[in-house]
């Protein structure tokens, strides 16, 4: 009897070898957490490949420029753990130009924790959960602000889209909008730290305001 197994196709192209420099990059992060059965998310793998199909059939970014991070993929430098996010982060800001437009989109747990350095107005860390959370903790707001927020230039541009729980502030940005009155609030540290950009501009959707929890549906 011979037995088959099924393998599910990478979503990351073998770089084409062509030396063009693409002004256009995203990583894209989708975690079902299938090792923890309490927290297992049904639709993150598919929320990446939709991003990924949304990206490149509507916005034109080159598909051998997107990397996706899930537990689906065999070569373990995509598997989303706490460092290969880390890792392909700082390859999203590397040698960034003028004209530049950078996508970094996240589907899986988030959380909040005790803030202790007097550097959020509500007194709470965001953070998003790595698969590998357990042994390597989570990403905090000020780790994700410190990776691509503050390294920004001028004439680049960032869209980070997180859909999480408690994801309203995660990239610490200094300002968010009021979708219920319509305007924009100061959401600087108290403490003074320095957050914002080195001039390049960052917009982030979140999937719901700091003390909300978003449903797998």
């Amino acid at each position: 009897m011979h037995q088959r197994m099924m393998v599910t196709p990478s979503l990351n192209l073998q770089p084409s070898g062509s030396t063009m420099r693409w002004n256009k990059r995203a990583v894209l992060c989708g975690i079902t957490y299938n090792n923890l059965k309490e927290l297992r998310l049904k639709g993150s793998i598919n929320d990446v490949k939709n991003m990924k199909e949304l990206l490149i059939t509507k916005f034109g970014y080159p598909s051998d420029c997107i990397r996706v991070l899930t537990e689906d993929e065999l070569d373990p430098r995509f598997i989303p753990t706490r460092k290969n996010i880390e890792d392909w982060l700082q390859w999203l800001m590397k040698d960034c130009r003028p004209g530049d437009s950078l996508v970094f989109y996240f589907s899986g747990h988030g959380s909040r924790v005790r803030d202790y350095n007097d550097d959020e107005v509500d007194g709470f860390d965001k953070t998003i959960c790595p698969l590998d959370f357990e042994e390597a903790d989570v990403m905090v707001d000020n780790d994700l602000n410190s990776l691509i927020v503050r390294p920004l230039t001028r004439g680049v541009t960032l869209h980070a889209i997180v859909d999480a729980c408690h994801s309203g502030t995660i990239l610490d940005l200094t300002k968010v909008y009021n979708s219920l009155e319509r305007k924009w609030e100061d959401n600087s540290p108290p403490s003074g730290a320095y957050k914002v950009t080195n001039g390049g501009l960052v917009i982030c959707i979140s999937a719901c305001v700091d003390n909300q929890a978003a449903a797998d549906t």
